[in-house]
This record gives structure tokens, C-alpha cells and sequence, in this order.
């Protein structure tokens, strides 16, 4: 490592490139969390030595090395799956890694200006120019977070530090051992607090994950998740609506045990306008069991003015939950209206998809309060602590089908484990093609079904109530402490010129 560190002077670009492809490696489904330390490592040995701009050449470099092989199924998604011209497909894939490289580039210039010549000050300098630039990526122009450090801990020691303070604590961490990393090779002087940070802060992590932040409520409840199994390229053709709905349907009867069942993200490939006498007869059903049924399905809204990614409540009680955050490009397009009669024209996806409330009322299923996400909406933590304490179980429902058999599914299992972490809740989360699965509390996968097979996965759920550090406070306190540091490096900086 230490010749790699040191070649970082004489070749930033090609070091940041080559360290940022390897970026995904820490994440699911390689799993090599002890790996993100390193590579943060690699990635910004250089930045001190280097001018403001060239500094940001090698950040840029390293956040598109990390973006092409961290998010090439978006091409998946987007062309095989999405139907668009490979043209469209690349272009709009590689938008993204050159937007999110930018703020890769932001980072290492913000370090290189405050620190120039001194990798010393990496030891708090790195940690707070990186964790700052993953919150901003996280909301800014609607957000981004894939590829957060945090993420990439769900089974390592530093996992302890996310019920503390949410993926950017986990983060913060990993950015803080990874200057550690540089300075205990770079700066001979300072290899002592550098290598007892590199062993202090794992433990810390360790301890902290020992600590159960909340505490079970109630009885254990029967649960069910149903795994339809339906690829992407057959999901909407015409002939498939009613084997389809008579799949659910007879997976759904023979859970006659169950106190909460939950389907996939559209598992109904229908407006509920279109299968009203199906619902109603499993609405039936579930009353007569008295049993809850999470079903996802578009719904159409005359006060949102269109049709929303929605969860059903069938069963005791009623309800409907509306997808809040939208993907871009995919459920909602922000481009000009001569570009929108473009893809019109195209055959392609023109139409915006209707944004739920930003707090809905959380529905009561099995007689708990529920904290719901569909898909996307899970990866963005501080949207979803509106819910507690009252929420007692976590309930997610995707479709991974567009991505295929790439990383992506594994990936963002990865993130739902982590908002079980942060909230300190089990978590049911049913896809359409995998990976359905139980977490619990822990973040840890208590049960698994296999992917592109249809599968019922059962489970007893414990749920629990209380607020874990995180849900109580959110990201402020981690992205103040970030902020505090940059604002006094500046100043230091300034008295420094």
C-alpha cells in the first residue's frame, strides 16, 4: 500500500480512476467492507500534494470509476428492459457518472484548498469534505446517494455507528479511518494518533453495535411475503393480467395462518379502477381471516390530477399509500416540453407519474403502524423518520426486475438493511423477481428467498417500539459536525494565506 500511496503524487488521475472502478467492491453483493477504508485511501493520497485543480481532476476521476461500474445497469433498466435506442441509454447512463463525479471533483478540491502540502490535516479534513459531499449528492437536484460509504457496512463493525447517526455516521467512519490510512504511511510524526484512531474507531463501532436501541412491543405477528416472479418483459402484455392475478391470488389462500401478507411494487399489473371485483373479493377474504394485505398497484388521484405508484390496504381497516419520491427519468421527466413531444413521438415514456404527500398518515396493518417505501424511496433515510416512533415495523416493496441479474438487486437490499439499522425495526420487503427478504432490527437478513423464482417467504415479525439516536435527531448532528469542521479549516486556511 505504501508504494501505491506514494506513486499517487505522480499519477492522481490514473490512480483516482483505477481506485473509484474498484469503489463497488466494498459494496453488496462482493461484500468486501473492509475494503472501503483502502480505497478511500488510494483514492485521496494524492489530493494534498496536488493544486486545487488538479485535485479535482483526480476526484473526478475516481467519482467516474466508481459510477461506471457501480451503476452500469442503469443501461439494463433503461434500453433492455425500458425499450429506449442504446444511443439514449448511454447518453443518459453517462450523464449521471459525469454529474456524479462532480461532486467527487468537489470534494478533493475543497481538501487540496484547505490542506495544501499537509496530509495531516486528512485526519478530520477528508472525513468532513467527503461525508458533506454525500449528504449534498443525497437531496440536491432531487438526490442520488447510491454508493454512500455507510452502505457499504451493514456487516462489518462500523455498522454500530448507523443507529447512532444514519448511513453518513457509518460514512464518516470510513472516510476517517481512510485518512488515517494516509497519514500513518505519509506522516511519520503522526503515525501514532493515526494508528490509534485505525483501532479505536472499529471498536467504537463494535460496542455501539452491541447496544438494542429499541425494545419489542406487542405479540409476534405471522408474515408472508409473496415473490410473483413475473419478468419485466411480460409483466404488462395483456394475456398475462389474469394468470397473474390468479398467481397472487392463490399464493395469497394458502396463507391462511398469516396476520399480514405483502405483495410486490405493482404486483397488480392493472389500475385499481380496472381489477375493482378482484380486490373486492380478496378485501373479502382478508376481513373474513382477519389478516392485512399490502398490495402494490397504480391507483389514479383526481386531486393529484394522475396516476400514482401506490400500496393497497385490503383487509381490516383501509388505506392507500402513494409512492413520495419519484425516480427521474423514469417516473417523473424533468425536460422541456419540445423534449418531452420528442419521446413522445419515440415510443418512449413521456408521462409524469403523481408524487404522494410528503407525511401521508401511516396505515395500520395487522394492527401495527407501518413506515412504507416503494423501491427508490428507501434509499433516502431522512424521509422516512416522519414515522417514528409510531410506525413498529418497516414494510418495502420493490421491483428489481428492471435491473436484471446485475448487481443492483443486491445493492439495494443493501441499502433496506441499513434503514432497518437506523431505525432499529424489523423490515418486510417483498419484490417482484428477488431479493425478497425479512430483516430484522440488526439490519441482518433473518430470511431469503431466491431470485427469478416464485417463492412465499414466511417469517414471525417482532414488532418494537422506541427511537434510535438516529431517528431522533436525523442527519443534522453528523452533517453539522462536517459542516463546523470545513467552516474552520477555511478559517485556518485564510489565516494560513
Amino acid at each position: 500500500m505504501a508504494r501505491a500511496l506514494q506513486a499517487a503524487s505522480g499519477y492522481p488521475r490514473l490512480l483516482g480512476l483505477a481506485s473509484g472502478l474498484t469503489l463497488p467492491l466494498a459494496f453488496a453483493p462482493f461484500g468486501a467492507w473492509w475494503y472501503a477504508p483502502l480505497v478511500v485511501a488510494l483514492g485521496a493520497a494524492s489530493w494534498p500534494a496536488l493544486t486545487p485543480r488538479q485535485a479535482a481532476g483526480a476526484g473526478f476521476a475516481f467519482g467516474a470509476g466508481a459510477f461506471l461500474t457501480g451503476t452500469y445497469w442503469l443501461y439494463i433498466s433503461i434500453t433492455i428492459f425500458g425499450g429506449a435506442p442504446p444511443a439514449l441509454s448511454i447518453f443518459l447512463m453517462l450523464g449521471l457518472v459525469l454529474i456524479m463525479a462532480v461532486y467527487y471533483a468537489g470534494t478533493a478540491w475543497v481538501v487540496a484548498r484547505l490542506a495544501p502540502g499537509d496530509a495531516r490535516h486528512l485526519l478530520w479534513l477528508l472525513p468532513a469534505a467527503w461525508v458533506t459531499m454525500e449528504w449534498l449528492r443525497g437531496w440536491l437536484l432531487s438526490g442520488f446517494p447510491w454508493l454512500s460509504l455507510g452502505y457499504s457496512q451493514t456487516d462489518g463493525p462500523l455498522a454500530g455507528f448507523v443507529p447512532v447517526g444514519g448511513v453518513y455516521g457509518a460514512s464518516l467512519a470510513v472516510a476517517l479511518l481512510g485518512g488515517a490510512l494516509i497519514v500513518l504511511v505519509r506522516v511519520p510524526r503522526w503515525r501514532m494518533p493515526a494508528a490509534v484512531i485505525l483501532l479505536a474507531v472499529p471498536a467504537a463501532g463494535a460496542g455501539l453495535g452491541r447496544i438494542d436501541w429499541t425494545e419489542p412491543v406487542g405479540e409476534p405477528l405471522r408474515a408472508a411475503l409473496v415473490q410473483g416472479a413475473i419478468t419485466q418483459d411480460r409483466k404488462w402484455l395483456p394475456e398475462e393480467r389474469a394468470p397473474t392475478l390468479a398467481l397472487y391470488r392463490r399464493l395469497t389462500l394458502a396463507e391462511a395462518d398469516a396476520d399480514i401478507i405483502v405483495w410486490p411494487e405493482v404486483a397488480v399489473p392493472a389500475e385499481t379502477s380496472q381489477v375493482a371485483g378482484y380486490l373486492s373479493a380478496i378485501d373479502r377474504i382478508m376481513e373474513a381471516r382477519d389478516a392485512s394485505l399490502l398490495l402494490g398497484i397504480m391507483d389514479y388521484d383526481e386531486d393529484l390530477g394522475g396516476y400514482s405508484n401506490s400500496i393497497l390496504l385490503l383487509g381490516p381497516g383501509e388505506g392507500i399509500y402513494r409512492k413520495r419520491h419519484l425516480v427521474p427519468f423514469g417516473e417523473y421527466f424533468p425536460v422541456p416540453d419540445f423534449i418531452r413531444e420528442w419521446m413522445r413521438l419515440m415510443s418512449l415514456p413521456y408521462t409524469d407519474t403523481a408524487a404522494g404527500p410528503e407525511r401521508p398518515e401511516l396505515l395500520e396493518a395487522a394492527g401495527e403502524h407501518v413506515a412504507l417505501t416503494i423501491c427508490y424511496e428507501d434509499a433516502f433515510g431522512a424521509e422516512q423518520l416522519y414515522a417514528f416512533p409510531e410506525a413498529t415495523l418497516l414494510v418495502n416493496v420493490s421491483n428489481d426486475a428492471w435491473f436484471g441479474d446485475s448487481i443492483a438487486p443486491h445493492q439495494h437490499l443493501q441499502i433496506a438493511r441499513l434503514r432497518s439499522l437506523e431505525a432499529g425495526r424489523w423490515q418486510l420487503r417483498a419484490t417482484n423477481t428477488g431479493i425478497t427478504a425479512f430483516i430484522g432490527p440488526q439490519g441482518r437478513l433473518r430470511a431469503l428467498s431466491p431470485q427469478f423464482e416464485t417463492a412465499v417467504l414466511r417469517a414471525r415479525v417482532q414488532p418494537r417500539t422506541g427511537l434510535t439516536p438516529y431517528a431522533a435527531t436525523g442527519n443534522w448532528p453528523v452533517v453539522g459536525l462536517c459542516l463546523a469542521l470545513l467552516a474552520a479549516g477555511a478559517l485556518a486556511a485564510r489565516r494560513r494565506r
